[in-house]
């Protein structure tokens, strides 16, 4: 059944790339599948639709349901990584106060891979956020701030 589910979520954001007009043989490339299995997508054709609904469902859990869940899903870090940054809506701004103290345990906590150690301090890519606030919650500073963006404000 992980199987399908993860489908699911390739299918989801196969037709979301779609959607922004990549073609079929860039979408391959992101998601790392062959060229016939996204035409498959594209097209409708072998889906399973309960596993997309299941898939929907797992899009709208919080930021940091939806991030374990995928993770648990693709047992593929990678995978993991390029799904959320495709099929996630929201859009946050990390923020580091200047009381880093440096001790990285935000950056192993990351598994979007967007925290980085710049000069013994955090520097958080909002390209790559997905407001899970696992760093956050692990900085034993409290330095890290997680504030979501709406309607292209603060």
């Amino acid at each position: 059944m992980p199987k399908h589910i993860v489908s699911g979520l390739n299918y989801l954001a196969t037709i979301k790339l779609r959607k922004e007009g990549y073609l079929q043989k860039e979408i391959s490339e992101i998601l790392g599948m062959d060229r016939s299995t996204v035409s498959h997508y594209i097209n409708g054709r072998n889906i399973s639709w309960n596993s997309i609904e299941i898939a929907e469902a797992i899009t709208n859990l919080c930021p940091k349901d939806f991030l374990k869940m995928t993770n648990m899903l693709t047992k593929d870090c990678e995978q993991t990584r390029v799904l959320i940054k495709i099929l996630m809506e929201r859009k946050f701004n990390p923020i580091v106060k200047d009381e880093c103290i440096g001790c990285g345990l935000c950056v192993d906590t990351c598994l979007m891979k967007a925290v980085k150690l710049n000069n013994l301090k955090a520097q958080i890519d909002p390209d790559w956020c997905c407001g899970c606030r696992m760093c956050e919650s692990s900085c034993p500073a409290a330095s890290i701030k997680i504030l979501e963006v709406k309607n292209g404000s603060k």
